[in-house]
């Protein structure tokens, strides 16, 4: 059984979904390793990780749309305002998504479905430097 560890620096635009897959993929290859299990983890309390389409980009922007209907920006509504009106939504956007993902890794590969892929969920509105850390585990 092997390890291998690395993180990457994911520059954000700002709220939104920012597709990693190419960086993910690249890395568990330069790995040697074949067969085993992926951990993605993102090490912030307000971003967060998903697996969704992408092919077609509506779908980026309905889930965006749909969060700030679901989690909006009042600051009525929080407590926690020092940080901006930003600050609190994005952390129950966080709370709301994940923070990690696992995926089966065959053939040097992460196993993802055809229309999938791996994003960084950005859920503050100005641009962010995030950190995220890739373990996999195998033969």
């Amino acid at each position: 059984m092997r390890q291998a560890q690395e993180r990457i620096q994911v520059s954000t635009r700002g709220k939104g979904l920012q597709e990693i897959t190419a960086q993910v993929v690249s890395w568990v290859g330069r790995t040697g390793i074949r067969d085993g299990l992926l951990t993605v983890y993102i090490r912030h309390t307000s971003a967060s990780l998903l697996i969704q389409e992408n092919a077609d980009p509506d779908v980026v922007h309905d889930l965006e749309q749909f969060f700030r209907r679901l989690v909006p920006e009042d600051s009525r509504l929080y407590r926690h305002t020092m940080e901006g009106p930003d600050d609190m939504p994005a952390h129950i956007r966080a709370a709301l998504t994940q923070t990690q993902l696992s995926l089966p890794v065959a053939g040097g590969q992460p196993v993802l479905g055809t229309w999938q892929g791996i994003y960084v969920y950005e859920h503050r509105s100005s641009p962010h430097s995030r950190t995220v850390v890739m373990h996999l585990i195998g033969e």
